[in-house]
């Protein structure tokens, strides 16, 4: 019996009308991206396993794929440490690469391999799959897009004001009204953790922040707490979870809160700086707010933070996300380089668009003129005019069987195919082609220069 066919959980197959829908999102991130001054790279699809691991956190590094080397993986390996089970280190021993996590830790390394044939401040933009090992659900998957864009070799706040801007033009040329941009600095976080007393427990303390929205107050405290932070200190932070205003207001109240705090008070200037420049210069469809449970899971943010939600009512996690590292490039060996940058999550955004009907019609990959087989002496005739079609640029296709008319015409048809071509015993000897309007039904006899001046009109 045939074993039934299935692809692994958290991925999936694409028909041609989604990756038309799919490549007009490709595009109009493209288009900005440019528009912006960003230049394309592409990296591998996996890495060495030290250029990944350790530079998402604990989290993070479980939710890598590991790649077996290649051969007999586990010749090398002592039968005491088999025996042991520990899934840790063996899986050292037998794994030497991994697919990428993201695209940020492998812009990285490669700024480091090729810092000597770059030009700084490099402005790139990266799109690619990505892998993560994490439970499927809705908007959630194992292989996916991202769309980044990142700058580096410059602290200069001006770039994380136009990186608000390029997420409000995206989403406006997605006609996606109604996002809201939230933001955010580590730096007021490791204020907020020193005013608390718990700088030893920062990162502690932003992993669990970040999971706010997905778990309540009660969880995030409760997290806190089993990670060794005081409940007194959950209790001091505890009115940052339902933290109201304007983005002034809460501006003025961060500032007051952390004057004790050198970090926290340099974060509050460089979030004025970025929220005194978007009002000064306006959005046009998307919202920036201040968020400051917002943390981002990822150990190598330094600065701003960055996390884009879709328009109230649509029921999805965060279809974008980034922000600054200072060093992050320093875990390849070449330190004081900062970067920033944001990345667009192509599969929810396409979800989202889907749910609110926002895609515009788009038409599928088709020839202009179908080729009618009537048998090889008919076909050799037909293949001529095909070259000189496309030579010109004209989509065009023959088809591949001799095969009842009314099958072809009924394949032209369910393509919407606008001509076909139909060539028999008589065109041949005049060296003419019959062309059939499929719309309108007329037909005509024409030349070989008349056919590709008409259907290049199309």
């Amino acid at each position: 019996m045939a074993q039934k066919p299935s692809i692994p959980k958290g991925t999936r197959d694409f028909s041609p009308s989604e990756v038309a829908k799919r490549n007009y999102i490709f595009s109009t991130i493209k288009q900005v991206f440019e528009t912006y001054g960003f230049q394309p790279i592409e990296t591998p699809s996996f890495e060495n396993s030290e250029t990944l691991m350790g530079k998402y956190g604990e989290e993070g590094d479980r939710l890598i794929f590991k790649i077996l080397n290649s051969g007999d993986y586990l010749n090398k390996v002592e039968d005491a440490l088999l025996f042991s089970k520990d899934s840790l280190k063996v899986t050292s021993k037998i794994s030497e690469k991994a697919l990428r996590y993201d695209l940020t830790v492998p812009f990285a390394r490669y700024v480091v391999q090729h810092q000597n044939e770059i030009e700084f401040p490099f402005k790139r933009y990266q799109m690619q799959p990505v892998w993560r090992a994490d439970r499927p659900q809705k908007g959630r998957f194992r292989e996916f897009y991202q769309c980044d864009a990142d700058v580096v070799g410059s602290k200069s706040l001006w770039q994380e004001i136009e990186f608000v801007q390029l997420y409000d033009a995206v989403f406006s040329k997605l006609k996606l009204t109604g996002t809201t941009i939230k933001l955010n600095n580590r730096k007021i976080l490791a204020g907020i953790a020193e005013i608390i007393g718990a700088q030893d427990k920062l990162i502690d303390f932003t992993v669990a922040l970040d999971k706010l929205d997905k778990i309540g107050a009660d969880g995030v405290a409760k997290e806190m707490m089993e990670k060794g932070i005081s409940e007194q200190a959950i209790e001091k932070v505890k009115p940052l979870f339902n933290f109201n205003g304007s983005n002034q207001d809460k501006l003025n109240q961060l500032q007051a809160l952390l004057t004790a705090s050198k970090d926290g008070t340099s974060g509050v200037e460089d979030l004025r700086f970025v929220v005194d420049n978007i009002e000064k210069f306006g959005l046009e469809s998307a919202k920036l707010v201040i968020d400051v449970t917002l943390a981002r899971g990822l150990n190598y943010y330094t600065g701003a933070i960055y996390e884009v939600s879709a328009p109230e009512g649509v029921n999805m996690g965060s279809i974008g996300g980034g922000g600054r590292y200072d060093d992050l490039t320093g875990i390849f060996g070449l330190n004081d380089m900062s970067g920033v940058g944001i990345s667009f999550g192509l599969d929810r955004i396409y979800l989202v668009l889907e749910e609110l009907n926002l895609f515009k019609a788009l038409e599928l990959p088709k020839p202009k003129v179908l080729f009618i087989n009537f048998g090889d002496t008919e076909a050799a005739f037909c293949m001529k005019a095909l070259v000189e079609l496309r030579k010109n640029n004209i989509k065009s296709e023959l088809y591949p069987d001799s095969a009842k008319l009314k099958k072809q015409m009924n394949y032209a048809n369910k393509r919407d195919i606008p001509y076909v071509v139909m060539v028999g015993s008589l065109e041949i000897q005049n060296n003419t082609y019959t062309l059939k309007n499929m719309q309108s039904g007329e037909q005509e006899v024409c030349s070989l220069r008349d056919l590709i001046k008409i259907t290049a009109e199309l």
